[in-house]
């Protein structure tokens, strides 16, 4: 029986223990497992965050073993190794699929029936391994996707127009990467087309400013690690942004990574495209209209993936 008001993050790294915080500090959920693969970490975070409970909502939250998680409604999953010195992509997809598979085991074995949140990268692949290892049932299985890519694009267009970024919608589709996509033919500030509102904040032709834009949103992680060595405020917020979406069945629509069947005329592999996310999971993906280079530049970002898939032992 899945308890909707229970969670559990796997990995207590900075990602898995600022989404347990963000968690705490939201109140959505009255239970909260930590399980790390060092049992003194999971303990010292649990402890940790649970001494902030006074200032915020109450709550359960207990460091924990894979039995512990057997009936929680949501399991996000963040665990997994960062790449070192002369590994490729590659090699560090090989070692996190590997981690990846022990972890969705463990879930199996403990006959947890709540959906599965993969954060660890890459995520779209790891997705993907999740929904193999699993057999779940597609709609249980969710990566987060560009969730925060789309958060980063809504930030930086607000910051160029000088608009408040809750006024903003726009999101970044296919993988959460490199070959990640700008969906403009979608883009408006509060229902006004982006290059008609950017023509009334004066911008003649706003084009440099988008591809400057994409260009910043997609080095982001890369420019955030240079300065601070790791992303995990903004991934926290996002993640916690989807499992709220779940725990409180908002039908919300968010570009998370799930798989296609025949979506975009892609199937096979996960991939970020706006799904409508509530308590069963991801209820509904989104074929939307593309313009055509936005549905080529899809393609190209799916067949870069697909080719890593192909890799994996």
């Amino acid at each position: 029986m899945v308890n909707i008001q229970k969670a559990a993050v796997i990995g207590c790294g900075f990602v898995g223990s600022t989404i347990a915080y963000t968690l705490m500090q939201k109140g959505t959920f009255s239970e909260l497992v930590l399980i790390d693969a060092v049992q003194a970490k999971e303990e010292g975070e649990a402890m940790d965050i649970s001494h902030g409970l006074p200032f915020a909502h109450s709550m359960d939250i207990t460091a924990g073993r894979y039995e512990d998680i057997a009936d929680a409604a949501v399991v996000i999953i963040t665990a997994g190794a960062n790449q070192k010195p002369g590994e490729t992509r590659l090699d560090l997809v090989q070692k996190n699929s590997r981690i990846m598979k022990s972890i969705v085991d463990e879930i199996k074995r403990v006959k947890c029936e709540g959906i599965l949140l993969i954060v660890s990268n890459p995520v779209d692949i790891l997705t993907q391994v999740a929904l193999e290892e699993s057999g779940f049932p597609k709609e249980r299985v969710i990566g987060s996707g560009t969730v925060l890519d789309t958060a980063r694009l809504k930030y930086l267009i607000s910051q160029k127009l000088d608009v408040d970024s809750r006024n903003v919608h726009a999101f970044i589709a296919g993988e959460h990467g490199d070959s990640e996509l700008a969906v403009w033919s979608c883009a408006n500030i509060y229902g006004i087309g982006l290059r008609d509102f950017a023509r009334l904040r004066g911008f003649d032709d706003f084009s440099a400013e988008m591809d400057e834009i994409y260009h910043a949103v997609r080095d982001s992680a890369y420019e955030i690690i240079e300065r601070k060595g790791a992303t995990y405020y903004g991934i926290g917020m996002a993640a916690a942004r989807i499992a709220e979406a779940i725990v409180r069945d908002s039908h919300t629509v968010v570009p998370v990574s799930v798989s296609l069947n025949g979506e975009y005329g892609l199937s096979g592999l996960c991939l970020s495209i706006p799904t409508i996310i509530g308590n069963k999971g991801a209820e509904q993906v989104l074929e939307i209209n593309l313009s055509e280079e936005e549905e080529e530049k899809l393609r190209r970002s799916a067949g870069e993936l697909k080719e890593v898939l192909s890799q994996i032992d």
